[in-house]
Parts: C-alpha cells; sequence; structure tokens
C-alpha cells in the first residue's frame, strides 16, 4: 500500500470523523459524495477563491508541462503562489472525476459481489473508505503544495494521478482513481506473509534470470552505431547472409517483409512471423527468421542474429520488445543497430550479464545538408528523386493527388499499412530511374530504413498529431526521417557498375515556417539514452495474480503489480494503460488467466468503439468454445463492403473510418487465430476479407481531391498549434528540460497561463474543426506498423520460462 500512496498514506487524524483536526467529514452516502465538489484549499493558501470549472483538455496541456518548483532545476523559474495555483485546479477536477467514479461504480446493493470482493461488507463501511480515500488524496495535494514533494518515490498518488492525466486526459484519470481506490480499499486484506510475497514477485530488477538457457550461452555482441545511410544496418544483414542461421527483428512490418524477401531473392530459405502472418517454408528444415521485434523467437537457437534501431529500447511503448529481444535471443553473435546515443546503455547492459560488446562506429557514406530554401508551398519546385514526407494516410493521398495535377508526372506512395506486395511495387517504381515515376509521397515509417533511392526528403510538415494532440516532430526523429536523403550508391549505379558516389543529400520543407525547427534539429544532438524499457511476461502476471482472492478483477492485479514493481537504474516500466483497460473490458467473460494475459496483448486500437465490442465477442468466444466462424459474429461490420463509397465527403470520412476499423478487427481475429487455433478457424476467409477491404481503402483514397488553400490553411492552424506548445513548453521548463520526449514520464504538469494558450483552440486540437483529413487519429508510423501490444514472443517456451 505504502508503494502506490507513500507518505500520503498515513491516515491523519483530522480525516476520522469524531477526531479533533480541521476537517470532520460526515459519513457520506455515494449519491451525496458524487454530487458535492470539494475544493482544495492547501495549507499555504491564504485566501479562499471562487471555484471555477476546469476544462479538462487546457488542464492537461498545461499539467504536462510543468515542473514542481522545490525539485526543478531553476526553481525560480515559476512562483510558488503560481504553483499553488495549479495544483489547486488539479486537486479540484480530480475530486470531481472521483465523485463521478464512486457513482459510475454503484451504492454497496447496486455492485455488492464486486465490492465484497475488495473487503467491502456495508453501506457505512463503504462510505467511512470513501472519506478515508479523499483524505489521503488531500494529503497528497498537501504533500505536493507545501513540501514540494511532486515524484514517484516522495508522492507517489499525486504522480501516478498527474502522470496518468498527461498521457490520457479525464479518462486516464479516472482509471488511476479507480486503481488507487481499489488498492486503497485493499491496504488491510493481505497478511504479512502474502505482502512478502508480492514484493518477492514483482521484483523486477534482474530480468536477465528470465532467460536461463540464454544465460548459459557466451554471446558476443555487435553494436552497430552511426547516422543514417551509413552501412550499419547493411554490415549487419552481411553477418547475418553469411551465417548458416539466424534472425532478423525490426521496428516494422514492411521492414521484415523487406528482408524476408531479400534472403528468398538470394536463394535462403527464410520465414516471415509478424503479429498478424507466419509464413514457414514448406521445403527446409532449417531457415532463417524475419520478424517484428515483438515476435522474435527465443526459444531457437542460431547462430546470428540482428535487431534493427535498438534507440527503440527505450520507448514507453514497446521498448520492453526490444529488452526481451536482446536479454533473451539465443544468438553466438548479436548485432544491434542504432544510433549512437545507446552505446552507454548496451555497454552497462553487456558487462552487468558478462558478455562481450564490441561497438562499430560508422559515418555518413556521403554529406547531408538542410537547404536554405523550401518548396514555397508549390509542387513545380520538386525535381526527380524527391520524397514528400506526411503523417497521415488520408493526406499523403491528397498530396499525391496535388503533385500529379501540378506537375503532370507519376508519384509512387508507401506507407506502413500498405499491402507488403503493393509496398515493394510502388517502391520498385520510385527507384526505376527510366520510367514517370519521378516523385514520392511517403509516412515516416521509411525513417526506419526502406531501401528507397531518395535525393531529397521534403517535410510536408515539421509537427505530427500523436494520438493526444499536435506537437513538434523531436530531434531524432527528424534527424532518422531527412538522414534518407541522398544514397551512397544507388541500385541503377551498381548495375551498370558505376562507382561514383551519389551527390550529397538534400532536406527541406515544404514552407518557409517548417525548414526552421528542421535546421535546428539537425545543429543539436539528443541525450544519450539512460533506460531501457521493461513489461512483465504473461508467467510473472500469472504467478502474481494467483496470489489474489477469485474474482479480483485483473487490472487491480496489474495496478498492484505496476506499484510495487521493483526496478534497476537501467530499467523502466512501460505503459500498462491499454493493458489494464482490455482486462476490464474482458472482465464479465469466464477466462483463465493464461487466457487474460493473451488477450492483454491484443493489438485493438481502444479508441474505436467497434473494435471493442469486438474484442469483447472474441473474449466470450474463448470462454464459451463457441463457434469462431468469422462469419458468425455480427459485431464485425462486413456490412461496408457492400456499400458504396457515399457521395457527400463527411460521409465520405464516415465511411473510411469503418473500413478502417473493419481492417484493424480483422487483424485482431488473425492475431488471434495464432493463438487459438482450434477456434478462430476462419484463417483463409479473414486474409481474403482483409485484402478486399485494402482494396476498398485504396479506391476510397485514389479520389480524394487535393485544394490547395485548404492545404495551406491546415498547415498554418497546425502549425500555429504547434509553434503556441512549443513556446508554452519553453517558457514553464526552460532550456534544459526542452529535449525530453513527448509523453515522457518524468515530464509534469501545471495549468499556470493554458487559458490563453488555448483560448478557441480547442476544438482543433481535438480534431472537430478541421477539413477532412487534416487530423487524422490512426496516424502512420512505428506502433501501427509493428504490432505495439503483442507483449508475448512466439518463442518464450520452456527453455525461457522465468
Amino acid at each position: 500500500m505504502k508503494s502506490l500512496l507513500g507518505a500520503a498514506c498515513k491516515n491523519p487524524k483530522h480525516a476520522v470523523p469524531g477526531l479533533a483536526g480541521r476537517w470532520h467529514p460526515p459519513r457520506l452516502s455515494v449519491a451525496w459524495f458524487s454530487a458535492t465538489p470539494v475544493p482544495y484549499r492547501s495549507k499555504a493558501s491564504s485566501k479562499s477563491r471562487p471555484r471555477q470549472p476546469v476544462d479538462p483538455r487546457s488542464l492537461r496541456t498545461g499539467m504536462q508541462r510543468d515542473q514542481d518548483a522545490s525539485s526543478s532545476k531553476n526553481p525560480a523559474r515559476r512562483p510558488e503562489s503560481a504553483v499553488r495555483r495549479n495544483y489547486q485546479k488539479f486537486h479540484d477536477f480530480t475530486m470531481n472525476r472521483f465523485g463521478k467514479l464512486v457513482e459510475s461504480l454503484g451504492s454497496f446493493a447496486m455492485a455488492q459481489e464486486e465490492w465484497r470482493s475488495f473487503g467491502v461488507t456495508s453501506q457505512s463501511q463503504l462510505d467511512r473508505e470513501i472519506s478515508l480515500f479523499k483524505s489521503v488524496l488531500t494529503k497528497a495535494f498537501d504533500l505536493a503544495t507545501e513540501a514540494g514533494k511532486t515524484s514517484r518515490t516522495e508522492n507517489p498518488l499525486f504522480w501516478n494521478l498527474r502522470n496518468a492525466f498527461i498521457r490520457a486526459e479525464a479518462p486516464g484519470l479516472h482509471r488511476e482513481l479507480k486503481y488507487a481506490f481499489q488498492t486503497f480499499l485493499m491496504r488491510s486484506r493481505f497478511p504479512k506473509a502474502v505482502n512478502e510475497l508480492h514484493m518477492a514477485i514483482s521484483d523486477l530488477r534482474f530480468p536477465y534470470e528470465w532467460y536461463p538457457a540464454t544465460r548459459m550461452m557466451q554471446r558476443t555482441v555487435h553494436l552497430h552505431v552511426g547516422p543514417t545511410n551509413s552501412g550499419k544496418t547493411y554490415n549487419a544483414l552481411k553477418a547475418l547472409e553469411n551465417a548458416r542461421t539466424g534472425i532478423y527483428a525490426g521496428p516494422l512490418r514492411l521492414l521484415a517483409h523487406e528482408t524476408f524477401t531479400r534472403f528468398l531473392a538470394k536463394n535462403k530459405p527464410c520465414a516471415l512471423v509478424t503479429g498478424e502472418e507466419l509464413r514457414v517454408p514448406s521445403d527446409s528444415d532449417t531457415w532463417f527468421h524475419s520478424c517484428t521485434v515483438e515476435m522474435t523467437p527465443l526459444n531457437t537457437r542460431v547462430d546470428v542474429a540482428v535487431i534493427d534501431e535498438i534507440q527503440m529500447i527505450n520507448s514507453d511503448d514497446r521498448g520492453w520488445a526490444w529488452t526481451q529481444a536482446f536479454l533473451g535471443v539465443q544468438a553466438k553473435e548479436v548485432h544491434l543497430c542504432g544510433e549512437e546515443r545507446v552505446v552507454p546503455l548496451i555497454q552497462a547492459l553487456c558487462a552487468r550479464i558478462g558478455e562481450k560488446c564490441i561497438v562499430h562506429r560508422y559515418e555518413r557514406l556521403n554529406p547531408l545538408s538542410v537547404m536554405d530554401d523550401s518548396l514555397k508551398g508549390d509542387f513545380r519546385n520538386l525535381r526527380k528523386g524527391d520524397a514528400v514526407v506526411a503523417f497521415s494516410r488520408v493526406n499523403i493521398h491528397q498530396i499525391k493527388k496535388g503533385i500529379e495535377q501540378k506537375t503532370g508526372r507519376r508519384c509512387a506512395i508507401v506507407y506502413g499499412s500498405l499491402p507488403p506486395e503493393t509496398r515493394a511495387s510502388q517502391a520498385a517504381l520510385f527507384n526505376d530511374p527510366d520510367n514517370d515515376y519521378d516523385f514520392l509521397v511517403a509516412s515516416d515509417a521509411i525513417g526506419m530504413g526502406l531501401n528507397l533511392e531518395i535525393k531529397r526528403v521534403i517535410f510536408d510538415a515539421s509537427y505530427k498529431f500523436d494520438g493526444v494532440g499536435i506537437r513538434q516532430l523531436t530531434i531524432p526523429e527528424i534527424k532518422q526521417i531527412g538522414g534518407r536523403a541522398g544514397r551512397y550508391r544507388t541500385a541503377a549505379q551498381e548495375a551498370k557498375g558505376d562507382t561514383t558516389a551519389a551527390p550529397p543529400g538534400l532536406v527541406t520543407a515544404m514552407e518557409d515556417e517548417d525548414l526552421h525547427p528542421i535546421r535546428q534539429a539537425f545543429s543539436k544532438n539528443p541525450p544519450a539514452i539512460a533506460t531501457a524499457g521493461l513489461f512483465p511476461p504473461s508467467t510473472v502476471i500469472e504467478r502474481f495474480h494467483s496470489l489474489f482472492p477469485p474474482r479480483t478483477p485483473t487490472s487491480f492485479v496489474l495496478a498492484r503489480l505496476r506499484e510495487l514493481s521493483r526496478l534497476s537504474p537501467r530499467f523502466h516500466m512501460c505503459d500498462f494503460t491499454d493493458a489494464m483497460e482490455i482486462a476490464e473490458i474482458i472482465k464479465p467473460y469466464d477466462l483463465s488467466v493464461a487466457d487474460r494475459c493473451v488477450f492483454l496483448n491484443a493489438p485493438v486500437v481502444l479508441r474505436d468503439p467497434k473494435q471493442v465490442v469486438a474484442l469483447e465477442a472474441f473474449a466470450k468466444c474463448v470462454a464459451e468454445l463457441g463457434s469462431g466462424n468469422l462469419l458468425d459474429f455480427k459485431e464485425i461490420d462486413l456490412e461496408v463492403l457492400d456499400e458504396p463509397t457515399p457521395a457527400h465527403p463527411s460521409q465520405q470520412t464516415q465511411h473510411l473510418h469503418r473500413l478502417e476499423s473493419l481492417h484493424h478487427t480483422i487483424t485482431v481475429y488473425l492475431w488471434l487465430s495464432y493463438r487459438y487455433q482450434g477456434v478462430f478457424q476462419s484463417q483463409a476467409l479473414a486474409f481474403k476479407i482483409k485484402e478486399m477491404v485494402e482494396a476498398k481503402i485504396s479506391d476510397h483514397l485514389e479520389q480524394l481531391t487535393f485544394v490547395p488553400d485548404v492545404q495551406r490553411h491546415r498547415r498554418q492552424r497546425m502549425r500555429r498549434l504547434a509553434a503556441k506548445t512549443e513556446e508554452k513548453e519553453r517558457s514553464l521548463l526552460g532550456p534544459e528540460e526542452e529535449e525530453l520526449p513527448p509523453h515522457h514520464e518524468e515530464e509534469v504538469g501545471g495549468f499556470e497561463g493554458e487559458e490563453e494558450l488555448f483560448e478557441g483552440e480547442v476544438d482543433e486540437v481535438e480534431g472537430k474543426d478541421l477539413e477532412e483529413g487534416e487530423v487524422e487519429r490512426d496516424t502512420e508510423g512505428l506502433e501501427q506498423d509493428g504490432q505495439p501490444k503483442a507483449r508475448e514472443s512466439e518463442g518464450f517456451a520452456e527453455a525461457n520460462k522465468v
């Protein structure tokens, strides 16, 4: 309990009815509490301010940028009174959300079975627990305001609430309050011996020990680091090709498919393993593996393993997959490819497990420079070999249409969710110098090393929508994408025997306003990577779950595991949010703990209600051993395949969203079909429907039109939002903290001045007032291409069990 609430868990005397103190709460009912907001007044407050409604959208943005004044490197930047006002707003909003939470949970009579599972046996006891928890919340805010204690170690309850709010606004705060309240209710239910077992199982300081078969090997780690187009991945793949057996693990499905195709072209048997696709050679006993990093086979002993983009080991969402692959892959030689900033971390991890680490540093093979001028928004300034990088699928197709209209020449497109064969053909058309495909429009997926012969990279924008808000691109993102310009020697040159190096790569933007941040990014170096991501394997979750009473919600078990987990300084815990939300969705169904652990990893997009409903149907099917025939699931929106494309633009957008939702749902079905082969048996039909959906999406996107004024207006408005966010971040964080990645767990938030920042802009941020395609929540990028939630490797078998 103390690990969650910290010092705030000490029940203050004034919080217990009947005892002396500054506040004596009455015996509350659920209805009374949910209807009564409690304004926060810290001890340091000398004046009472009238309570004002709190807008959660402006609140979150401010919270993301505030550093607590007492622990900041520069405490004089924000006055103490401003900090108190910020935390007063957050306290009021938190209390309001807690009231709504209690109302949604229901009275004791309405949800008796669930309340009893948390040790509550009467309405009066529930009212008292609500009152006490409310006091704990107030104490946590007192610690933050008066003592300046806002860190995870000093004030975990406040830190968790604030972090949840930064990441997911009001819904995230609601979920975190629920887990915190459940933990509070369970504080006295576990005997000392059980608590000690909890602490022992949640000790994750030694993840190296999760892979005993790997630790018995003496591996050699080769770390290939350098900028883009320096040959690091090329040399690692050469080592893989010269081996007898091996594994390639990359961040994207399209990279896994590219390597798979490369090995087949060289007559080397190779298997393709991704979250939704499995192709195994039928005419060979041994083969190479090309897979997404989540699917790295850990129980297969090979000569060489290549793990690409190793700097992503620091990701809050997917870093655990690189950690798992690096620590667990059974290869005599492990080749890691990535950025220079990951070297200290990998060397430290290798020293910890007693393995030799050889660092190979590479310089860029040809120069790269940022141009002085942009394209001035005019596609007629494009040159043959140019690639325009955009950040949504709709925008990619609109730009393609605009380029072809303005130039009269053809334009290829490449993005993550294109079928592999289509991507390969589009790349080949662009790479061929003898046809009329002069230009390319691509997503930021090209930054991950696709084989494209680009002469100049042009950023459509220097900002992107990241699922929460519009933000500036980070320094590593800009460098990685821009670095794809200028190949050392193209395939056409090699075919002709031409040894002349290609001209320097060039980077620019569509408009001048975006060129300045791009130039700045190339003049800076991002900080070194300090920690690797970690997520408990299913065996740990199952053992931890077994120590709780029957019917204990899995979401609470995960919350408890997250809070009790102990990590070494070289690791950080990856985000649990999606796993806990999936656990809540499937809670009504009678699934074993092992089955629940499988569903926790399902690659479902939780913001889509249609996918959530489909996930519930899939869980029910497994629980009841029902028919897993694809056509029996009425929750799958197959009717959209028979509907013609609407004529009205707003209906077209809705139609596209339905098609994308169906595509994701079929992907989840295919993902489950590999894990429940006896249940979800319509795999061939699912692949066929997936192809039909992809064809309809492609036809729809081909019909999009390009209107220059609309595109210009979109850029201006979104640039203004991103620039204001950047300016506000600079004024609140200062230069030392500016380079923290978006939603980094050490970022903290505040509210001072956010009303000015977001006045009149809220609807734009939420995507409610933008033209079609201006903000697409299903953004292209690494998470979509690499199955972010597939937290279990196919190879986590007996040899490497905990």
